[in-house]
């Protein structure tokens, strides 16, 4: 009689069952919380990633933990942004994942791509377009979803507002693109569950597709909404749905504005009757209050990075609608 290896076994249990064979499912490693989202909804029934930043650090300053570059070590493929937002990230893969393939999103083809707004005013608000340039090799082409998508090309990822904006997430046509190189990367490197893959990322991109759709509808008449943001962390949603601020604070993240800044926002405040700012919950109370004290201007908490959303295969979706809902509900 054959005696089975508590290895070999596990295998001949997977196969009798028609479950992935675990051992051979990739370790994957991501950055943020928006991008293990879409990881696990095309791993789903395959395996898990591992998440590197947790909820609520800084993406742009944080400083990598034992636990977490263990995982780094250990991964097969880590999937994050790029390095203009998580440089950390990036040093370490070349120190501790060498080995691993890198799929950096913001570099995949017909990913829409949006310069740094550089000044404090954003033009009008409801004249002059000033989200930035987007890249464009070929035009506009449209997706395998139908959807319209700027051509990606190589741009300066220095998170110094001379280069292309990191935070892509927030457009779901970018989202949708990335979703089937995930597909594909895994695909390439666990071709025994590429079928699932593929089919996990057709069901996301659908659903995707769908919250669009909804929040399209949700801010149809919110086209003239007035408002200024803290951080411009948002213009990539800005401009998926029509929305235009009319400045921003501070640039950089976690970056104090100065005083002449916070002036000449005070002033587009009144000159433009804004009547709606947008804060990330990193934003000093006593702060937002000195800016629009004396006006009457509401005030919305909204996290670029969902830290105040459950982590899982959903939160990518509920992201998008905490955003929608605060946007609708400063109009």
């Amino acid at each position: 009689m054959t005696r089975l290896t508590p290895f070999c076994a596990m295998l001949a249990a997977c196969a009798t069952l028609g479950l992935p064979a675990r051992a051979d499912v990739p370790r994957v490693v991501t950055d943020i919380t928006p991008v293990h989202a879409l990881v696990l909804q095309v791993m789903e029934g395959v395996g898990e990633p591992d998440l590197l930043l947790p909820s609520g650090a800084d993406p742009h300053g944080h400083s990598m933990r034992p636990s977490e570059a263990g995982a780094l070590d250990d991964a097969d493929v880590v999937v994050w942004i790029g390095e203009a937002l998580t440089p950390s990230v990036a040093s370490s893969i070349e120190s501790l994942a060498a080995d691993a393939v890198s799929l950096p999103l913001i570099d995949v083809p017909g990913t829409t791509i949006l310069a740094f707004r550089e000044n404090a005013l954003f033009g009008d608000a409801h004249g002059e377009d000033d989200h930035g340039d987007t890249h464009d090799d070929d035009a506009h082409g449209a997706d395998d979803h139908g959807h319209d998508a700027h051509a990606h090309e190589d741009h300066d990822h220095g998170h110094d507002h001379s280069g292309a904006d990191p935070h892509a997430w927030l457009d779901p046509r970018n989202a949708i693109i990335w979703l089937d190189a995930i597909a594909e990367t895994l695909a390439e490197q666990d071709p025994a569950n590429a079928e699932t893959y593929r089919a996990n990322a057709d069901t996301a991109q659908a659903a995707i597709a769908e919250v669009e759709a909804e929040i399209a509808a949700q801010l149809a008449d919110a086209e003239d909404l007035r408002f200024v943001v803290f951080h411009d962390a948002f213009q990539y949603f800005e401009a998926r749905f029509d929305l235009q601020a009319a400045g921003a604070l501070a640039l950089a993240d976690n970056a104090s504005p100065s005083a002449a800044r916070l002036a000449e926002i005070r002033d587009v405040i009144r000159d433009r009757d804004i009547t709606c700012a947008v804060a990330e919950p990193q934003y000093d109370p006593d702060l937002i209050a000195a800016v629009f004290e004396g006006v009457d201007v509401e005030t919305m908490i909204l996290d670029p990075l969902g830290a105040d959303i459950e982590p899982g295969p959903g939160f990518y979706a509920d992201l998008l609608r905490a955003a929608a809902s605060a946007f609708a509900r400063c109009g």
